[in-house]
C-alpha cells in the first residue's frame, strides 16, 4: 500500500486530472521541469567552474550551493501552484454542489408559479399575473445561469463528455435562426444566412455545437443596435467547415479583446446596452470548440461590430 501511494504521487497525469488542470499548469509537472533545470544548471556550472577555478572542492561547493538554492525556489513555486490548484478545485466543486442544490427549489418555485398563473387555485387579476410573469422570467434566467455554472464546473474538472456523430451544420443553423426569429424581429435585427453549395457533414457533439452557435447568435442579436444586420456564413476550408457570424453592433474595445474568452468577463461598452449576462457564454463556447478539435476566434472594432468564427472537422467529403 505504501509503494502504491508513492507511485500514485509520481503519476503526473493522475495528479493533473485530480486538480482538473492541463499538464503545463500541474504542480508536479512544474516541479519535474524545475528538477531538470536544476540538473542542467548544475552540470553547466560545474563545466564552467572547472575552466576558471582550479580547486575542485570549491567548484563542487559552488555547484552544491546553486543547486540547493534553485531546488528550494522550485519547491516553493511548485507548492504555491499546488495550493492554487487545490483552491481552484475546491471552488469548482463548490460551484457544482451549490448549482445542483439550487436546481430543485427553483424547479419547485417555477412549478408553483405556473399553477398560480393557470388559475386552478383561484382567479388572479391582471397586476398579479404581471408579477407572476416577472417571477417566471427570472426563474428562467436563474436556470440558465445554473446550467452555465455546471457546464463551467465540468469543463474545469475535465468531466465534460462529448457524444460525437455526423450531422449537418447547415440544418442546425437554419433551425437556430428559426428559434431566434421572434427575438430578432423584436430587436429589429435582420439575420442573413449565406452558405456554399455541398457543405459536408461535420463530426462533433451536435447538442454542444448547437449551444455554441446559439450563444454566438444570441450575443449578436443582443449587442446589435436597432435596424441591425447579422450575416451568417458557412463554407469549406480544407478538411474543415468554417462558420462565421458577423454583426454591425457595438463591437469590442481593442484593449479588452484579449480577455473576451475568459470566465465572467464582459466588456465595459456592452454593459450600457445589456446589463444582464454572466460572462460565461464565450468561455464555454471556446472550451467546446477546442475539445471538438476545431478553432475559434474573432475580429472586432468598437462601434462597427464583430465577427466570431469557428471551424469543425469534416468526417466525409459529401453530404
Amino acid at each position: 500500500m505504501k509503494y502504491q501511494s508513492i507511485f500514485r504521487e509520481l503519476n503526473i497525469k493522475k495528479q493533473c486530472d485530480k486538480y482538473g488542470v492541463p499538464l503545463w499548469q500541474c504542480p508536479q509537472f512544474l516541479f519535474l521541469i524545475m528538477g531538470i533545470m536544476v540538473i542542467i544548471t548544475a552540470i553547466a556550472t560545474y563545466y564552467i567552474g572547472t575552466k576558471y577555478i582550479f580547486d575542485p572542492r570549491l567548484v563542487a561547493f559552488i555547484v552544491l550551493i546553486i543547486s540547493t538554492i534553485l531546488f528550494v525556489i522550485g519547491f516553493i513555486i511548485s507548492q504555491s501552484f499546488e495550493r492554487l490548484a487545490e483552491a481552484n478545485k475546491i471552488k469548482s466543486e463548490f460551484i457544482s454542489i451549490v448549482s445542483h442544490q439550487l436546481r430543485t427549489p427553483l424547479s419547485n418555485l417555477g412549478w408553483a408559479i405556473e399553477v398560480l398563473m393557470s388559475g386552478k387555485l383561484g382567479k388572479t387579476d391582471l397586476q398579479q399575473f404581471e408579477y407572476f410573469v416577472i417571477l417566471r422570467e427570472n426563474i428562467v434566467r436563474m436556470n440558465e445561469l445554473i446550467k452555465d455554472l455546471l457546464m463551467v464546473s465540468r469543463i474545469q474538472t475535465q468531466t465534460l463528455f462529448f457524444s460525437k456523430k455526423e450531422f449537418s451544420l447547415v440544418d442546425l443553423v437554419q433551425e437556430l435562426i428559426q428559434d431566434f426569429k421572434v427575438i430578432a424581429q423584436a430587436s429589429n435585427v435582420r439575420v442573413i444566412f449565406n452558405q456554399s453549395k455541398n457543405i459536408p457533414l461535420i463530426f462533433a457533439d451536435q447538442f454542444k455545437i448547437r449551444q455554441v452557435i446559439g450563444n454566438l447568435l444570441d450575443n449578436a442579436i443582443r449587442y446589435t443596435q436597432d435596424k441591425g444586420e447579422i450575416k451568417i456564413k458557412i463554407e469549406v476550408q480544407g478538411n474543415r467547415v468554417y462558420f462565421a457570424i458577423q454583426d454591425n453592433g457595438v463591437g469590442i474595445p481593442k484593449e479588452e479583446q484579449k480577455y473576451i474568452f475568459q470566465r465572467f468577463f464582459r466588456a465595459d461598452n456592452v454593459m450600457k446596452y445589456q446589463t444582464q449576462g454572466s460572462g460565461l457564454g464565450l468561455y464555454i463556447a471556446k472550451s467546446i470548440i477546442d475539445k471538438s478539435g476545431g478553432k475559434i476566434g474573432f475580429t472586432s472594432q468598437e462601434g462597427h461590430g464583430s465577427t466570431f468564427w469557428f471551424t469543425a472537422p469534416i468526417l466525409k467529403t459529401k453530404v
